[in-house]
């Protein structure tokens, strides 16, 4: 951080040109030398034709402002809410998109083309570049997507082996600890609560568990996580022969898939996959005084985000969403089918958070968070933990309950993977995982009665089902309208136990969890009725992927 407080970047070798170009005022990029692509963030070797002759070249400083959003919510140290973040694409090469603030510019006056120019602000040894409207009234399309949101298919790898993976495992067993808003327990007793659950839930003993896999492992702090598969194995001493923990993965069910994997490879028998989360409590423990928030600067992709202000990844999302309602006609009200179902949902789940039903009304009046999302359009920061156990098949059928069968899991990293030089109108990573997905079935999404679909934001769950293809892309207009299709009783019940938005944010475990849940025919008054494929999606920004769950024939 800087005397004043702000975030700044980490200058290294690799990105001193840039975060110091502005000494001059002249805004600088890596430049290919063989195919002429601008590159950003700077990398060692060209991303589009994989040359290493790079150089460093001058652009004009104008861009076109390709999402913007004001943010209300988060303030950061020498960043007092609200301003507004931008995010520009560089007039020399449009595949080169820039997360910012806008200056000097009444946000009513901003729309998506207008072009803007660069400004510098100065703190310590970086170069922040700032854009301003130039006063130009012309408008400039939005850039073209690297793949057509509607043509991930033809990018998916074909499968190397006719023998899948997802064929040799099944859910045995599911926990779920004490949920809750600030609980103030110690995270790792909840982590304990939900394991020793789905242990007992499946038939199983502490004894039996020869695997541990969970999502993000020990690394990160901010109440996201209780200390990874290290705390767990001191508490519980499982001695494990297989275990994997580790955050590049699209969250919970990464560490499902890995579990899959460790099953079909023979490395173990039944593995306890586990996701914490104690952010409610941390953020007042941070209020109160008795935590401080990690310092130093931001590194990787985060560098080029945090330090304008983008702190959440609501202020991302909002601009997705943004371009989502300038390309298709998409409106506040269609994000807010959502909420409302998911509100719903949750009147019939008694462990949901929040319970009390809300209109389109209550909606579409929540504080504003950072624009077009309001309060609703967000999940529930709480404390909890979810545990599932996978096993081996010929295992599974011998335990409590009936198995719950993989068909097919989607993880192919095709889009970009960082946050915002990715997918224009979709959340990054849900257009690839969701094709691969598909490749790997029989199974058409007319097959599936349950949808548990990432909702850490509203957007998120829009760009599930487009690309899932239960709507056509730029659809979700249409079926959304009224709730009808997504309620308990419609065509895709979406988010049956209430979803992040209103259950509690499990950051994708909770919606595995209620899938179980349904396939068994356990939900109450919640049960879609004949239940037999679920497909659950994870991930929000960062890598995401999807499964396709099956009752056991």
């Amino acid at each position: 951080m800087s005397e004043s407080g702000r975030i700044l970047p980490q200058v290294t070798d690799l990105n001193e040109f840039y975060w110091t170009s502005g000494a001059d005022g002249v805004l600088r990029f890596q430049k290919c030398d063989d195919c002429k692509s601008l590159i950003h963030p700077p990398k060692p070797i060209c991303n589009y034709c994989r040359s290493l002759n790079l150089s460093t070249a001058e652009v004009s400083g104008k861009a076109r402002l390709i999402g913007f959003t004001v943010n209300s919510r988060f303030s950061l140290p020498g960043l007092q809410a609200p301003f507004t973040i931008g995010h520009v694409a560089i007039s020399e090469d449009d595949r080169v998109r820039l997360t910012t603030r806008i200056i000097d510019a009444d946000p009513e006056t901003l729309f998506l083309g207008q072009e803007v120019e660069v400004s510098f602000e100065h703190i310590d040894d970086v170069y922040f570049p700032l854009f301003t409207p130039t006063g130009a009234t012309d408008v400039t399309p939005l850039p073209l997507d690297e793949i057509d949101p509607a043509q991930y298919r033809a990018a998916v790898r074909p499968m190397v082996s006719t023998k899948k993976y997802e064929e040799d495992s099944a859910i045995t067993g599911i926990g779920f600890s004490q949920m809750g808003r600030r609980l103030m327990r110690d995270p790792l007793s909840l982590t304990v609560e939900a394991a020793l659950a789905a242990i007992e839930d499946a038939g199983l003993t502490i004894d039996d568990i020869d695997g541990l896999s969970t999502y993000p492992g020990s690394g990160p702090g901010g109440g996201m996580g209780e200390g990874g598969v290290t705390a767990l194995e001191a508490a519980l001493r499982i001695r494990p022969s297989w275990y994997n923990g580790g955050g590049e993965t699209f969250g919970p069910g990464g560490s499902v898939i890995a579990a899959m994997m460790a099953v079909s490879t023979g490395m173990a028998r039944h593995v306890l996959c586990f996701r914490t989360v104690w952010q409610s409590s941390y953020d007042e423990l941070l209020k109160q005084g008795k935590y401080r928030p990690s310092g130093g600067r931001m590194e990787g992709m985060m560098e080029h985000i945090l330090p304008f202000g983008a702190s959440s990844a609501s202020n991302v999302l909002a601009m997705t969403a943004q371009r989502h309602m300038h390309k298709y006609g998409t409106t506040k009200e269609t994000l807010g089918w959502i909420a409302i179902n998911a509100r719903r949902n949750a009147g019939l789940n008694p462990t949901a958070i929040y319970r009390d039903p809300i209109t389109m009304d209550d909606y579409l009046n929540a504080r504003p968070i950072t624009s077009p999302f309001g309060l609703l359009d967000c999940d529930v920061p709480c404390d909890a933990s979810v545990a599932v156990i996978v096993s081996a098949v010929d295992a599974a059928r011998d335990l409590r309950h009936k198995p719950i069968r993989f068909e097919a899991a989607g993880t192919q990293l095709i889009e970009r993977i960082e946050w915002d030089q990715s997918t224009l109108t979709h959340e990054p990573q849900v257009l690839g995982p969701a094709a691969h997905m598909w490749s790997r079935t029989h199974l058409k999404p007319s097959d599936v009665q349950v949808a548990e679909l990432y909702d850490g934001f509203t957007i998120n769950c829009i760009s599930w089902l487009e690309g899932l293809g239960f709507c056509e892309i730029g659809g979700a207009k249409d079926f959304l309208d009224g709730g009808h299709n997504i309620a308990l009783d419609g065509i895709l019940p979406l988010n049956t136990h209430g979803g992040q938005l209103s259950h509690g944010r499990t950051h994708g475990m909770g919606l595995l969890y209620e899938a179980v849940v349904q396939l068994r025919g356990d939900a109450g008054q919640r049960q879609v009725k004949n239940a037999q494929v679920a497909v659950v999606s994870s991930g929000g920004l960062t890598p995401a992927g999807a499964m396709l769950l099956t009752v056991d024939s």
